[in-house]
């Protein structure tokens, strides 16, 4: 059998089982290292199997004419990572209202997530400064190791577009960055 890395998986055939197998030995771990960046470790193991559940009930909206199936999953995962942060930022705040406390800052939360896991605070802030769709684009390259082409596939955009928020976002960062360590 071809693996899933050597040409794009049939995922209409009659061994759909094994062909999902295939995919999950080749991305699953590599998705799970990128959701347990972008909402930790404990949440991650849960998005990624229902990363492949979702895959494996939308298998046929899936073509592979558009992207390799790597970003394909990766964009359902992004759709997940952000749904759980929807629910989880709901619980909070219904949480918060309850006992009379304010909201802490959504962007606060995930900058220290992200400082927590891979860089200083600086970094973590910078990137929490971001608008979903930038950061996003920026995680789904650096984290995951999708190509602009992949991003652009699992987000839905064109691939011109996820180039120029890609240069956008680093240019703003390392512009921060500098700023930063002049200080």
């Amino acid at each position: 059998m071809t693996t899933a890395l050597e040409k794009p998986p049939d995922l209409r055939g009659p061994d759909v089982t094994a062909v999902f197998a295939e995919l999950f030995d080749a991305h699953a771990r590599q998705l799970r290292g990128y959701l347990a960046g972008r909402v930790g470790e404990a949440v991650a193991d849960d998005l990624v199997a229902e990363t492949f559940l979702v895959a494996l009930r939308r298998r046929h909206d899936y073509d592979p004419t558009r992207a390799p199936v790597k970003g394909w999953l990766y964009g359902i995962a992004t759709n997940l990572v952000r749904e759980h942060v929807r629910k989880e930022t709901r619980g909070r705040r219904a949480g918060l209202r309850a006992v009379g406390r304010p909201e802490p800052d959504h962007d606060v939360t995930v900058a220290e997530r992200v400082d927590a896991e891979r860089a200083s605070r600086v970094l973590a802030a910078a990137i929490a400064d971001l608008r979903d769709e930038d950061r996003d684009v920026l995680l789904l390259t650096s984290w995951a190791g999708l190509t602009p082409a992949e991003v652009a596939e699992a987000l839905g955009e064109p691939a011109s577009t996820v180039r120029s928020r890609l240069h956008r976002v680093r240019t703003r960062l390392q512009a921060q960055l500098t700023e930063e360590t002049q200080r």
